[in-house]
């Protein structure tokens, strides 16, 4: 038996089936194109999520990063004493240790004087502790009294703040502290907030007088360009206090999304939102297929009376099933795609569609479709030749 018979016959059986009854067969399609659909949107919003929970620690300038062992995620107050920090010091690995303080704050729309939550960061500027070249470019500006950085990215909510700063409107109040902003740069809003603002670490301290300069949020290190970062780690945990931990670059970024993953239902509710299309998905196409084996028995009775095999019926089911796939998810696809966009200017986060993506949901899809296809064929073993009589 060649291959043309073991595949091609089973799968022009299976289309012919399958376009025989048109109302079926777009029945069919719309359960795998919702099913699709809801999972790149599920997977999407969950993208999103790491993607605008890591933003900040991806421009973070640095070797190793401290903080508080308490401290769930970058904006949950949780500090630590500096002189934690200058320990480091001591290391010969170590080049530089910069604290940088982190606080939820409120600035004042310029137009309408409304309040909207925006997180802060105050550090040295000449430190140089975000990569990105909108902030260095203003390092010297930001030395100044009472100056901040405002992230253009952030919500629209907080008023069209690039034609405000050229029509020269500038002042604005962060916590009801009158600042000054000298210049805008990108970095994206998150979950937790929905802006963000850079200031030097005595505006920082100015704005949340509160606040001990004594305590910071996160401690940065920048070592030696031939230094092993793991082994500088592992050395330097060994006589920091243990009230401590000590990151690298890598371990940061999942530390903030094991946050929101773990320690928030956020992930959770993605997860099981995917789970449930594919369960969805699932029950339409094998009410579909075993309807369609049901409707069809005795044409199979009649096959295997003309010796054909029980392996052949289950490359007909399965070739339905690899076409059901294909037919929903080629519209699922692109219909996501407009989804995402729109999706994008809603809620101000990068949704990327990826081909790593695209492929594993479509492996999904196949997978859910060649499911429903295994429970179907249990009615197959029912087709008795005898039957026709």
């Amino acid at each position: 038996m060649n291959l043309h018979t073991i595949f091609s016959f089973p799968a022009r059986l299976a289309w012919r089936q399958l376009i025989h009854d048109r109302t079926k067969l777009i029945a069919a399609i719309f359960g795998v194109l919702f099913a699709t659909v809801l999972v790149f949107m599920q997977l999407g919003f969950k993208d999103a999520l790491y993607t605008s929970a890591a933003s900040a620690p991806m421009k973070m300038d640095g070797d190793l990063f401290l903080l508080h062992k308490q401290k769930e995620a970058m904006f949950r107050p949780e500090q630590f004493d500096r002189s934690e920090l200058m320990r480091v010091l001591g290391h010969p690995e170590v080049v530089s240790a910069y604290p940088m303080y982190i606080a939820l704050g409120s600035l004042k729309n310029i137009k309408t004087k409304h309040k909207r939550t925006l997180m802060v960061y105050g550090y040295d500027p000449d430190a140089n502790l975000i990569n990105v070249p909108e902030i260095k470019a203003k390092h010297e500006q930001l030395r100044l009294k009472d100056t901040i950085l405002f992230d253009e990215s952030s919500r629209p909510e907080f008023g069209p703040m690039r034609k405000l700063l050229a029509e020269g409107k500038n002042i604005t109040e962060v916590n009801d502290y009158k600042v000054k902003i000298v210049g805008l740069f990108r970095l994206g809003t998150t979950f937790a907030a929905d802006g963000n603002v850079v200031c030097s670490e005595l505006n920082f301290l100015r704005i949340f007088h509160q606040r001990n300069a004594d305590k910071i949020d996160l401690g940065i290190i920048k070592l030696k360009p031939a230094a092993h970062t793991r082994q500088v780690q592992s050395e330097l945990s060994a006589f920091l206090n243990e009230n401590v931990s000590l990151l690298t670059y890598e371990q940061l970024l999942s530390f903030e999304q094991q946050y929101w993953d773990n320690m928030t239902p956020i992930g959770f509710i993605f997860g099981f939102g995917t789970i449930m299309g594919l369960v969805v998905g699932m029950v339409i196409v094998y009410q579909i297929l075993f309807t369609d084996i049901t409707n069809h028995l005795n044409e199979f009775s009649t096959l295997k009376a003309m010796g054909y095999k029980n392996n052949y019926f289950i490359r007909v089911v399965f070739a339905s099933a690899f076409f059901l796939a294909i037919l929903g998810f080629i519209p699922g696809y692109i219909l996501s795609i407009g989804l995402y966009r729109l999706a994008e200017s809603a809620i101000y986060m990068p949704m990327p569609m990826t081909v790593i993506k695209v492929f594993t949901i479509f492996m999904f899809i196949l997978t859910m479709c060649a499911a429903s296809g295994a429970l179907a064929i249990r009615k197959l073993k029912e087709a008795n030749p005898a039957d026709m009589f």
